[in-house]
């Protein structure tokens, strides 16, 4: 088996993002590969009864999610030695942006949190799951104990 040459940190900024940023860490050092970053801003409608039933986001809530995410992730970043041309901040579905970059960036291991949920939670709802089923390379679920 070939060693990872290329690792893609898929964060969340939650809680437990500093225990997955960790992991991603180790292994690009313990395979001198090169380590990225990536947040996916989800732009999810907001639903106000007023106005009917789905009224998107206006694009200054996105903006200002987009700067809070590259500050964010900057300092992610800088603790982890990540050079700046390999920090992204992308909009959209985080499953489907997850798996988009990766290919994209001839990534060969994504390291993503999953929180330890069961039956249907697990194959419905989890990006991580998501991503599991649709990338086109190995992917490394940390398990977060909730």
């Amino acid at each position: 088996m070939q060693a990872y040459q290329h690792i893609l940190l898929a964060t969340d900024f939650s809680e437990h993002a500093t225990l997955v940023a960790d992991r991603a860490k180790d292994l690009a050092t313990r395979y001198q590969a090169k380590l990225s970053v990536l947040h996916v801003v989800d732009n999810l409608p907001i639903t106000d009864s007023t106005y009917g039933p789905i009224i998107p986001f206006d694009i200054d809530i996105t903006e200002q999610l987009i700067s809070a995410s590259k500050e964010r992730l900057a300092q992610i970043g800088e603790r982890l030695g990540i050079p700046e041309d390999r920090r992204w901040v992308e909009v959209g579905s985080p499953k489907a942006e997850i798996v988009r970059v990766a290919e994209l960036e001839q990534v060969d291991l994504i390291v993503v949190g999953s929180h330890s949920r069961k039956g249907l939670g697990i194959l419905l709802g989890s990006t991580a799951s998501s991503v599991i089923l649709h990338a086109k390379c190995d992917v490394l679920a940390v398990r977060l104990l909730e």
